[in-house]
């Protein structure tokens, strides 16, 4: 595999396994968030949105501390015997998932206020349990917002750059993305090589919009599918 494809491969990677565990971590807080009155949830909501305004040089700057070897993560993890993150595909995974937080979150957690109560307590007086209700009645009423948040983090983990750069550096085939490769061919005046991963970026960006909107309008109420 030629470097490029490597580096292609990494952060589709990177990607795929930054929306997974997001949607598992990220399907909870949005739920809690959308249902509770606890004095907790503006302060958590503006803990969970601080990546959509902090620069990413400083989440990643903070976070490579935090996991560094004198971090508390770094520390724990080294008395687990797994060593320390930063500078492995691991590290990335996480400041990825940290980073595209709120992308996963907030759509969940829109799509869940849309959800009628009646429904979920008409299910309740049947005698449906919590768990049974989620699944039956919320998953599938929140499935746009799911398909949106799934799409967002997946694409805005393929478009990250500064955190990246600060918890992976530039090792290939183990923490090179395709943000950090354009980065360095740009370094490098290699603008044609520049060019060509810019250019499949937007590609792939404009492609992962329409497709969201189209699939989106489809859910809408009155729109034939």
């Amino acid at each position: 595999m030629s470097p490029e494809w490597q580096t292609i491969w990494l952060t589709l990677k990177l990607a795929g396994a930054t929306t997974v565990l997001l949607l598992l971590v990220g399907t909870p807080i949005a739920w809690w968030l959308a249902r509770t009155q606890h004095w907790l949830r503006q302060p958590i909501a503006a803990i969970v949105a601080l990546p959509l305004v902090l620069p990413p040089t400083v989440l990643g700057f903070y976070l490579l501390i935090l996991m560094g070897p004198d971090g508390m993560v770094g520390q724990l993890t080294q008395n687990l015997g797994l060593g320390l993150l930063p500078f492995t595909f691991e590290g990335l995974v996480v400041a990825s998932v940290i980073y595209s937080l709120p992308f996963t979150v907030q759509p969940l957690q829109n799509a869940f206020l849309t959800i009628n109560e009646n429904l979920l307590e008409a299910a309740a007086t049947l005698r449906a349990s919590p768990r049974d209700r989620f699944f039956s009645i919320v998953i599938p009423l929140a499935r746009p917002g799911f398909l949106t948040a799934s799409v967002l983090s997946f694409a805005h983990t393929v478009g990250e750059f500064g955190v990246v750069l600060m918890i992976g550096g530039n090792i290939p085939g183990e923490t090179k993305v395709l943000s950090v490769a354009i980065f360095d061919h740009v370094e490098a005046l290699e603008y044609s090589q520049a060019h060509w991963l810019s250019a499949a970026m937007l590609a792939f960006s404009f492609v992962v919009l329409v497709s969201l909107y189209t699939l989106n309008g489809r859910f809408q109420p009155g729109v034939v599918k």
